[in-house]
């Protein structure tokens, strides 16, 4: 796999999924507000999550166990464990295959493209793209369960 591509998976690709997940919602409406608000939410839910984990976990990046240069736009100064980027494109992509199946296993793929991409990165090691996939998960399974955004606007 050439350097530009994993570099793509590693620091551009999250960003793309966000992207996808305005256009679904505000250009072709094939997602309600509601799902679209949900995704956003366990992303965001499970990267704070993420980053909590990382404050109270001391773990290395790759990168600093094997002295190569990280393959991503900057240099991460954070603990590894767990990805924060594949926490955040896990919550959004359960959230969405949670209320439109083919679509969400779209949103996966990519969401797996980000934990690749972290790894031959080499700013993550996949014990970390597990852990925040699991994050991910649970975040979206909790949001959808909550349906809060449903709440808010009862009356």
């Amino acid at each position: 796999m050439s350097d530009g591509l994993i570099t793509f998976l590693a620091s551009f690709l999250i960003w793309l999924i966000l992207a996808a997940l305005m256009v679904l919602w505000l250009i072709d409406g094939r997602i309600k507000k509601e799902v679209a608000l949900h995704a956003l939410a366990a992303g965001f839910m499970a990267w704070l999550i993420a980053q909590f984990i990382k404050s109270l976990v001391p773990t290395l990046r790759p990168f600093d166990i094997n002295g190569l240069t990280p393959l991503t736009l900057s240099v991460p100064g954070d603990n590894a464990f767990p990805s924060g980027h594949v926490a955040f494109a896990f919550g959004i992509a359960i959230s969405i295959l949670r209320h439109k199946k083919l679509l969400g296993l779209l949103f996966i793929l990519m969401a797996v493209g980000v934990g690749v991409g972290r790894v031959l990165g080499n700013v993550h090691s996949p014990s970390d793209i597990l852990g925040g996939a699991v994050i991910g998960i649970i975040s979206a399974l909790i949001i959808g369960k909550i349906h809060f955004f449903k709440l808010l606007n009862k009356k």
